[in-house]
């Protein structure tokens, strides 16, 4: 049976429900004797994966700690990244020897999709609280291995779906729950498309490139540049296109106000036929429903944002805008401060101060203070194992071609084995995510 909203907000001893209204002190069970730091401390920060989003983070980072060791698989990364970071930073290319390190107590991980579950696993076994660039898992099944790490370990774990920390998504969370939209009905997110390309041509492998351990849980192919770096989002291989990329930040918006869980995903798109070309799908549309009758509605054309609709009036929100009437009623009748407490009332006439540096770097901050008090954080490893869920089955929906019915509490498909097949993927030997 579906998750009824009463029994979703009661699931996980509690994290669920932290990761629905914000941060939770965490019980002693999940604490498990992890150490509360003092908040003068500067941890040993180890940065893994380094082009662009995880330099981005672990120059966010730098604020609350010290650099201490940076790993890339490619060579002349982790030696601009050691640059950029005084030189100082021993650096590896392999993260394991990273994790190694008696000196690095936190991890940034800003590498590739399908790496995202097995190094948050190595770094809590390792003893690191990590903060994990989103999506947080490639399949549904790697969460579920994430979430029992975790409770074993007591790790923080922070996933970068920094819109949860913007004072404009907060807001647009905070009126749904308060019912200034009426009855919520329809949630729309639009993600933008995915590229079409391809076939692309195999080429040596360069020479400072590790390709089979960037390749890790992944088939074993031949060195094709488009699969590798910023283009790896276009292949099933290691991502899931636009839906995972942008749906992880906009779908988890979504679901954090809808306060519910998936019973069911009905999605069509076109999946290209490219031999060695991008796979992820064109022209998506799919659309999600919840227990109590709401429907998400996913698609790549239009404005990029989210769009709430309620029995009583629509609000659109995106990472530069939050408006609607809803919204405009906030003046003459505001959320009252002591029932609410989601977003920044400070900032509230002036949403320019709360931009996307300033979201990153709070939703950083987070997590940092979650570390040094053993909290979870905003973004926890429920919320956002459940948020990439509904990703991932939007994707599923779509490779398979037909309606989808979930059990969210047991996490598989109903009168569905074939479709569970896919809820994990074939991983090569010594990758395995476990």
């Amino acid at each position: 049976m579906p998750v009824h909203r009463r029994r979703f907000l009661a699931l996980s001893a509690g994290s669920l429900a932290a990761g629905l209204f914000g941060p939770h002190v965490v019980s002693g069970d999940t604490a498990s004797g992890a150490p509360v730091r003092s908040k003068n401390d500067r941890p040993g920060i180890g940065a893994i994966g380094m082009r662009y989003q995880g330099t981005v983070i672990t120059l966010k980072a730098q604020a609350h700690g010290d650099v201490v060791a940076i790993a890339d698989v490619d060579r002349h990364v982790r030696e601009q990244a050691r640059a950029s970071f005084g030189s100082t930073p021993k650096i590896f290319e392999d993260y394991r020897a990273l994790l190694d390190r008696k000196d690095v107590d936190v991890v940034m991980i800003g590498a590739p999709d399908h790496w995202h579950a097995k190094m948050v696993i190595d770094a809590c076994r390792a003893g690191k609280d990590v903060y994990v660039e989103k999506p947080l898992t490639l399949t549904v099944d790697e969460g579920k291995v994430i979430r029992r790490v975790a409770q074993e370990t007591g790790r923080v774990i922070q996933v970068g779906s920094w819109q949860r920390s913007d004072a404009r998504y907060r807001l647009a969370v905070e009126m749904v729950r308060a019912g200034r939209l009426g009855r919520l009905v329809r949630v729309t997110c639009t993600t933008g498309p995915n590229p079409s390309g391809g076939p692309f041509p195999v080429r040596p492998v360069p020479g400072h490139l590790n390709w089979d351990l960037w390749l890790g849980q992944a088939p074993k192919v031949p060195y094709v540049e488009q699969r590798c770096h910023y283009t790896f989002r276009w292949w099933y291989e290691y991502a899931g296109g636009k839906i995972t990329d942008w749906g992880a930040h906009d779908i988890d918006i979504a679901q954090w106000a809808i306060g519910e869980l998936p019973m069911e995903v009905d999605a069509r798109g076109k999946l290209p036929e490219i031999p060695n070309g991008y796979n992820v799908p064109l022209g998506f549309r799919g659309v999600v429903r919840y227990p109590s009758g709401v429907e998400l509605v996913v698609k790549e054309e239009g404005r990029t944002g989210v769009l709430f609709e309620g029995t009583e009036g629509r609000m659109f929100v995106n990472r530069g805008t939050i408006a609607g009437a809803p919204v405009d009623r906030l003046k003459e009748d505001p959320l009252p401060r002591d029932q609410f407490q989601l977003y920044d009332f400070d900032n509230l006439d002036r949403p320019e101060r709360v931009g996307k540096l300033d979201a990153i770097v709070n939703h950083m901050g987070n997590f940092f203070d979650c570390v040094r008090a053993h909290r979870l954080p905003i973004s926890d490893y429920e919320s956002q194992h459940r948020s990439a869920t509904t990703c991932h089955l939007v994707n599923l929906s779509i490779r398979l071609g037909r309606v989808l019915k979930w059990d969210a509490e047991k996490e598989q498909f109903i009168g569905d084995a074939d479709a569970d097949q896919w809820l994990g993927r074939e991983q090569r030997k010594g990758f395995e995510v476990v």
